[in-house]
């Protein structure tokens, strides 16, 4: 649409330009000039020198009216065309910005793709393949952040600046938006490590270390790489340059879930993933809805007694279209699309449902992802529902990694110390396996440590792994903090924890994670569900107003 209206106004122009009526008009007054003047002024010079016949007086109006249309034919034919120089400077100026990132001077994503396939075009005449590269910067999120989007826009000006220099003449560089850019160029069919080459002059070059006056900011990036190359001839199949566009995007996003600072060339099986990826997220989104997700319970035991003691919440999702899927994969994906706030309500709401019916003595353990605690209301989020279901605070236990304790540790102490002073219990998982500091295990309010179960799991027939765990629980014993272990799957294993101290543990030697059914069946068989039910849920409704006053009043300050 915008290229038709271009066209238009170029003919416009052009008519305009060719459009003689303004110009003749002054030409045919000129030429009446010259004839009327002809006869007119020798009379006129006769008469005033000579004191010969005045002229006749029509000829000498119309001789003024010829002057008056020549002057007036000449202006409006120079203000014409001055009119259409200033159209002419406009949209061309329009065409720039629509065209050009106003931040970087680089193409943007609407000219992009006009631009990638005129060069794929000449490339093809001359034999050659053109590589689309999608650069995108790592956790730029983070840099604004930190120091406001005027330093990151800095950053992107930089960068745009170093790709230019390393780029070749004849690439296209463009900024697609946000801290993604992309650059085009031409190569030869048997020369695609050029292309290679080319990027790591890149990594080394363009990510150099950033300095903004006494601000130095370190940053990654991660490539992806597509050709229209098709190892001996070039592919038929990449009909624009939107589809070499997806591709390179398909790359980079691999280079991403790869651990970023990388970059991958476009292989078919790439594609297959992220479309498995996509069917992963729509089947999540849909399952949270229709209550796909259910809670399973892996028991809890004091290993010195054997005595059940608790229970951890786990997540489980049987999709209909999917089958069975791992937590380690869906979880990943539920935090990168923001459902997994929802996800944990709704497994913790038919998790206090569920506990209700077990012994008051047996609590209930609960992960909480590093993305809920970002939330500044979570803890309020967490009391209410504890409110609706009737659930007693001291019996629920959650659970948080080390990774938590480094994106906003005044927001973590905050929440800890919200929940907490409820009654709250709040254990740091997967100890050992992180960053924790002892001035945070001293400062932060943890009620109880767990060991991660890389580290139980080697206890048989490894001394190291050995020394290590005992030296957690040494750490544990230290702060007085009880200690939790993970992944308890031999008799060996559970025997050597025993000698090391008085322990809470829990693995796959006490029996598989079970669902609600399962649990309850197995609590009554041991006499373990709740005979009281009624008087905690009175107790919980009487603490209510205390809970969600005590929330309101944080809430405030």
């Amino acid at each position: 649409m915008a290229v038709e209206e271009t066209e238009t106004d170029s003919k416009t122009f052009g008519n305009a330009e060719k459009d003689f009526v303004a110009l003749g008009i002054a030409i045919a007054a000129i030429i009446l000039f010259v004839g009327t003047g002809s006869s007119v002024l020798p009379r006129a010079i006769d008469a005033v020198f000579s004191g010969g016949k005045e002229p006749e007086r029509l000829l000498v109006s119309a001789l003024l009216l010829n002057i008056a249309l020549i002057i007036f034919g000449w202006r409006r034919y120079r203000q014409l065309s001055y009119e259409i120089a200033e159209r002419k400077r406009a949209e061309r100026q329009a065409r720039e910005l629509a065209e050009i990132d106003c931040l970087t001077n680089c193409l943007n994503r609407r000219s992009m793709a006009a631009a990638t396939q005129r060069l794929r075009k000449t490339a093809s005449e001359r034999g050659q393949a053109v590589a689309y590269t999608m650069i995108d910067l790592d956790n730029f999120k983070q840099i604004n952040d930190m120091h406001g989007h005027s330093v990151g826009d800095q950053v992107l000006v930089i960068l745009a600046k170093r790709l230019k220099e390393e780029l070749p003449d004849d690439a296209i560089l463009a900024r697609l938006g946000g801290d993604e850019f992309a650059f085009v160029v031409a190569y030869d069919l048997h020369q695609r490590r050029r292309i290679d080459d080319l990027v790591i002059r890149l990594f080394d070059q363009a990510i150099l270390p950033f300095r903004l006056g006494n601000l130095v900011i370190d940053a990654t990036m991660s490539m992806g790489v597509a050709t229209d190359d098709g190892q001996t001839e070039l592919n038929p199949t990449l009909d624009d340059a939107t589809q070499l566009m997806h591709r390179a995007d398909i790359a980079m996003y691999h280079a991403k879930k790869q651990g970023k600072n990388r970059y991958f060339w476009f292989e078919p099986s790439m594609e297959n993933e992220l479309r498995f990826r996509n069917e992963l997220e729509l089947g999540i989104r849909r399952g949270i809805v229709d209550g796909e997700f259910v809670p399973y319970y892996e028991q809890q035991v004091d290993i010195a007694t054997g005595e059940l003691v608790g229970f951890e919440m786990l997540a489980r999702w049987d999709s209909p279209d999917l089958g069975v899927v791992s937590p380690e994969v869906f979880i990943p994906i539920t935090e990168e699309i923001g459902m997994i706030a929802e996800l944990s309500e709704k497994l913790m709401d038919r998790a206090f449902r569920d506990a209700q019916q077990w012994d008051e003595s047996i609590t209930l353990s609960v992960n909480i992802s590093p993305v809920q605690l970002r939330d500044p209301w979570f803890a309020q989020k967490l009391l209410k529902q504890l409110v609706a279901n009737n659930f007693p605070p001291h019996r629920l236990e959650i659970e948080i990694t080390e990774s938590c304790l480094h994106e906003n540790v005044g927001m973590v102490r905050s929440t800890i110390t919200s929940l907490r002073n409820q009654g709250v219990k709040i254990s740091l998982d997967d100890f050992g396996t992180g960053y924790s500091s002892l001035e945070q295990l001293r400062s932060l309010p943890f009620d109880r440590l767990k060991i991660d179960r890389s580290f139980v799991r080697e206890l048989r027939g490894s001394e190291g792994c050995s020394k290590i765990v005992d030296a957690i629980i040494s750490l544990g014993r230290g702060l007085d903090l009880p200690i939790t272990a993970e992944g308890i799957e031999s008799e060996e294993i559970l025997d050597t924890l025993k000698q090391m101290g008085n322990l809470k543990g829990q693995g796959f030697l006490y029996g598989r994670p079970e669902n609600a059914e399962e649990v309850h069946a197995r609590l009554k068989s041991m006499g373990l569900l709740s005979t009281t039910s009624d008087t905690a849920a009175l107790v919980a409704e009487n603490a209510a107003p205390n809970i969600i006053e005590s929330t309101k009043t944080r809430a405030s300050l």
